[in-house]
């Protein structure tokens, strides 16, 4: 696996090393031992699959307590995969990286605890899986505004309308998120 840290510290691209040939593929998606050799020493406790269609727009969404650090990727189709860093005490507070995961590159990104995470299906169909380090717990779900000026997501909409739910359409602005320290 090759591990790439994204723009900001803390969320990682992972890529795994993909066995192909004329029957199809093989790849590991987790190994203990690779990511503890490269500093994530991870305990899971849940794992989640969505399916959206295109132009379906989720998160940003955090919990604090309580926060889940997430393994994310795509199995079918693909998405637009952002994180926003939620720490107070980091100098890239409030700044967002954005990678494409999908079926064909079968990049994955962890999302450690104390950013937001969201994405933008880019294709019909999508299936969006992850695995999380704590338990889902809607009492401490929190969402960041998706268009929060002050993050400035860059989000690659041309030619797509999102399709928001209405919880994340009530998000909240940077200011008002109960950050982490």
């Amino acid at each position: 696996m090759n591990f790439i840290p994204c723009d900001i510290p803390g969320p990682i691209i992972i890529e795994p090393k993909v066995f192909g040939d004329e029957r199809g593929f093989f790849m590991e998606t987790w190994t203990d031992a690779a990511f503890a050799q490269n500093g994530l020493n991870l305990e899971f406790v849940q794992d989640n699959h969505s399916r959206s269609q295109k132009g379906v727009l989720r998160g940003l969404h955090f919990q604090n307590p309580r926060p889940q650090g997430k393994l994310v990727r795509v199995t079918s189709g693909a998405v637009f995969d952002v994180v926003v860093d939620l720490r107070r005490s980091s100098r890239h507070f409030g700044q967002w990286a954005g990678v494409e995961l999908s079926a064909v590159n079968k990049r994955m990104l962890w999302v450690p605890e104390g950013f937001a995470h969201g994405f933008l299906s880019l294709q019909d169909d999508t299936d969006f899986l992850y695995k999380c380090t704590g338990a889902y717990q809607p009492d401490v779900e929190q969402t960041l505004k998706w268009d929060d000026a002050n993050v400035g997501v860059e989000w690659p909409l041309a030619g797509i309308e999102p399709i928001i739910s209405a919880k994340d359409q009530a998000g909240k602005s940077l200011a008002d998120v109960q950050a982490f320290a």
